[in-house]
Order: C-alpha cells, then sequence, then structure tokens
C-alpha cells in the first residue's frame, strides 16, 4: 500500500492512525444485549443524532439500516465524550475515567443507553479501540489546552476530535484498503476546521481560540480583534485564506470516497458537501462570523444532495463492495451543523 503524505504534518498524523490501528484489537464479545433495550438504546442514539447535528442526521439516512443505526451510535460516543468536557466539573477526571471504563472496555453499564449501543456497534464491526482511545484524548485536550501556535498543532488536535471519528466511521461503512486512511484523516480534519471557522465566537465565549495564532499574526492581526469582533480587510483576508486550504482538504479527500463500500459513499460525500457549503455562507455574510451563526438551511441541504449523488455515480465498483475487509468513511465532526 502506497500511504503517502505529502506535508510532514500528515504523516505524523497518518502514523498516529497506523499505529492505533495495529496497537488495539477489537473489543471482546460480550454476554449478549436483551433486544428490547438495545432497540431502546439505538432509537436513543437517532435522538442525540437529529438533535445535535441535522447535517449528520441527513447525511446518515441514506445508509442502510445498520449502517446507520452504527454510525449514529458512534455520533452519540463522540456527544456524550463533549459533553463531558464543554461542561466541566470538579468531577471531571473521574467522569472521563468512568466513561473511558464503560465506552473503551465493553463495561456498559445498564442504564446508559448510548454505551450500550456503542458497545454492541464495536463488537459487530470489530472497532479497533485504539481509535476510540485516540478520540478520548482529543476531546480531553480541551482541558487543558486552549490556544494553538500553528496549523500543525491545530491538525494535531483536529485528527483527535475529528479524523478518529472518520476512521472509526470506515470501520463501519466498509473500505477497498488502508490507503483510504490518509483521505479520512484529511476529510477529518477537513469538517473540524469548517467548525471552528463557523464557531469562532462561541469558542472565544468559552474561553477557547482554535485559529493558528501565527497565522493571526500574519495578517496583523491578535486575539484583541477577536475580542472586539472587529470584521475589516485583515481580517476577511485572513478567512479567505482559512477557507482556501480548507476547500483544498475537502478537494485532497474527495478521492477516497471512491475506496469506500458502494453504499457508503453517498452519505459520505453529502456529509462532506452539506458541512462544506457552511464555508460558502460564511463567505456570504462578508466573514462575519461574529453576528450570526453561519448554517445551510434544509432546503439547501436538500438541494445539494442530486449534484452530490451524480459524483458518487461516477466511481468505480470495488472489492469494499464485497463485505468488511475494514469498513467506510463518513468523517463528522464533533460539534453540530
Amino acid at each position: 500500500m502506497s500511504l503517502l503524505a505529502k506535508d510532514p504534518w500528515e504523516q505524523s498524523l497518518l502514523t498516529l492512525a497506523l499505529e492505533a490501528r495495529r496497537s488495539m484489537v477489537p473489543m471482546d464479545q460480550g454476554d449478549p444485549v436483551d433486544p428490547a433495550l438495545l432497540y431502546l438504546a439505538y432509537e436513543h442514539c437517532e435522538a442525540v443524532t437529529a438533535e445535535h447535528s441535522r447535517s449528520f442526521y441527513m447525511a446518515s439516512r441514506l445508509l442502510p439500516r445498520e449502517k446507520r443505526q452504527h454510525v449514529r451510535a458512534l455520533y452519540a460516543f463522540c456527544r456524550g465524550t463533549d459533553d463531558i468536557v464543554d461542561h466541566p466539573g470538579d468531577t471531571v477526571d473521574a467522569e472521563l475515567a468512568q466513561w473511558r471504563q464503560h465506552t473503551l472496555t465493553g463495561d456498559a453499564p445498564g442504564d446508559d443507553l448510548t454505551a450500550i449501543a456503542w458497545t454492541d456497534m464495536c463488537r459487530r464491526t470489530q472497532m479497533p479501540m485504539g481509535y476510540a482511545a485516540q478520540l478520548v484524548d482529543g476531546v480531553a485536550r480541551d482541558l487543558r489546552q486552549a490556544r494553538y501556535q500553528s496549523f500543525e498543532e491545530l491538525a494535531g488536535y483536529c485528527y483527535g476530535v475529528a479524523s478518529t471519528v472518520g476512521l472509526m466511521s470506515m470501520q463501519i461503512m466498509g473500505y477497498r484498503s488502508d490507503d483510504a486512511i490518509p483521505y479520512a484523516i484529511k476529510l477529518g480534519i477537513a469538517l473540524q476546521l469548517t467548525n471552528i471557522l463557523r464557531d469562532v465566537a462561541e469558542d472565544w465565549e468559552r474561553g477557547r481560540l482554535y485559529l493558528p495564532l501565527d497565522e493571526l499574526a500574519a495578517f496583523g492581526l491578535d486575539e484583541s480583534d477577536i475580542a472586539r469582533q472587529r470584521v475589516n480587510e485583515r481580517w476577511r483576508a485572513f478567512m479567505a485564506f482559512q477557507i482556501q486550504r480548507t476547500r483544498h482538504l475537502y478537494a485532497e479527500a474527495w478521492p477516497g470516497i471512491a475506496m469506500l463500500s458502494r453504499d457508503g459513499r453517498f452519505s459520505t460525500a453529502a456529509a462532506a458537501g452539506l458541512y462544506g457549503a457552511i464555508l460558502n455562507r460564511i463567505e456570504q455574510q462578508d466573514y462575519d462570523v461574529f453576528g450570526q451563526r453561519a448554517y445551510v438551511s434544509g432546503l439547501g441541504k436538500l438541494s445539494r444532495l442530486p449534484g452530490l449523488w451524480w459524483r458518487t455515480r461516477a466511481f468505480p465498483s470495488n472489492n469494499a463492495d464485497q463485505g468488511p475487509a475494514g469498513q467506510g468513511m463518513i468523517t463528522a465532526a464533533n460539534t453540530d451543523a
């Protein structure tokens, strides 16, 4: 397999992904779960997805039933991890330790519907738990770090909170070979960068700034401009640069969709296309992400689906269509859209 990476940050993240895949075996099989409880657990995950991410919920509806249930269990797991870190209390370390115990070892308590569905999904898909551990570590990074000096450093954060989701989704969906891994990493970073650009004001209110500090300085900006919510020519130029790079990552990730099982391609393309459209809205708002939140309406999302479907039809068949060789690539950042 080639697994080529052009830049140093890409190579370091690829190394992390391969280490996680190889170093941790899938979750052990446990006792069967009562079917009625399992049904409730997956219904709960569907509700969580519908409430917190309209784009991901719409994209997941394009999957076959079992894969749809599984990616929503994945989303609920990510959401649960986020919630612990986004609303930390005095017991956050204990809460995270308990969450790790419940979700990374198969020790799901009978009253935690997210953990029940997540554990069932991991066992059915033979999920490498190294990816899940990296995600929990990535999300927990928010507890100790609120600034990023460079894009390379920020890309590492994006890998932890978003690319890992794509790598786990690959295990659900079906893919041709490990050559798909670099594409999943890039798509995850593109999705998370989109959320970062959209949520500058919201993150600032939480005491976090995910924009590379050295790049802000290069455009003559600093944190005072964020605090004062200045939208001037320097800010517009900075945001245009960020959007251009993010779009480039989307474009570089697109060929990886062809490596997925056929029934996962449209959903993945929809996730990428619907999130990517947020960048258009930021531009239409003259790069003002302070006064209003950039989003794509339901009608706007629906209008994009036919074109995305048509693009996926041009992809050839591959051996991922014949069964779970490793499994798919819906990548979802950990925030809503």
